[in-house]
């Protein structure tokens, strides 16, 4: 079957849309200094026009090879450490059905890679490994415009740390500390308390009655308290969850 690499000629001449042929995703993939990265699972990667995820998925395709082969002592080790693949990598794209195709596809090759695993060490698949690793990839996959860092919606493009902190090859369960960052934040090289969030506040609405000690009424009004939040440290296996906590202050 041909290779498509042009949805359609308007899509060209408004956008610039035109697809890398696989050859050369193949071909740049084994650039010595590429070809490298793609065996680190600390070693990240941002796509700027990321498309449907050519890219993304050719190099989480090399890490997940680099996964069953160096740390697949069991299938809790997969998981742990086919999920840190996945937090290093990042796309931004200009069109909605591209990033969802991109995400889409991420998340495919990661579904089949964790089945087989599942299969070869005789367990069973876990409903929280599959929605970490949805809550990674929709995270880290981004629909905006790399040249104005900003979304579609005019704010900020926001992008998440994944730090993991007891990183050893005999780390069973890995930790992981998630900071969100903003795309100028990040070309900045600004570094912010592990943890934080862009939006990191939230309104806690507490009802008080405001007639307490003078009567006996029944009026209550809204005492709106701002609190700061951040993500709080947590096993990989459970990003799903997106704990967050009162942060010190």
């Amino acid at each position: 079957m041909k290779e498509e690499i042009i949805k359609s000629k308007l899509r060209v001449q408004k956008h610039g849309e035109v697809f890398t042929p696989k050859k050369i995703v193949i071909d740049m993939l084994a650039l010595p200094e590429i070809k490298e990265a793609c065996q680190s699972l600390t070693q990240t990667f941002l796509e700027p026009s990321a498309g449907e995820g050519a890219f993304l998925v050719a190099i989480l395709e090399r890490k997940l090879e680099k996964v069953k082969k160096s740390y697949n002592d069991s299938l809790l080790q997969f998981e742990n450490y086919s999920l840190l693949a996945l937090t290093t990598l990042y796309g931004i794209e200009l069109l909605e059905d591209n990033a969802q195709t991109c995400v889409m596809n991420m998340f495919q090759l990661y579904y089949e890679n964790y089945q087989e695993q599942v299969q070869y060490h005789s367990g069973k698949l876990k409903k929280k490994v599959l929605d970490s690793a949805k809550e990674i990839i929709s995270s880290n996959i981004r629909q905006g415009n790399f040249l104005t860092k900003k979304a579609v919606n005019g704010k900020p493009l926001i992008f998440s740390e994944w730090s993991p902190i007891n990183i050893r090859k005999t780390t069973k369960n890995i930790k992981i500390q998630r900071t969100e960052y903003t795309l100028d934040e990040i070309y900045g090289n600004i570094k912010k308390e592990p943890g934080k969030t862009f939006n990191s506040s939230y309104k806690d609405y507490q009802q008080i009655n405001m007639f307490d000690l003078l009567a006996d009424a029944d009026v209550e009004i809204e005492k709106i308290i701002q609190k700061e939040m951040r993500y709080t440290l947590i096993t990989i296996i459970d990003v799903y969850k997106e704990e967050m906590e009162e942060a010190d202050e």
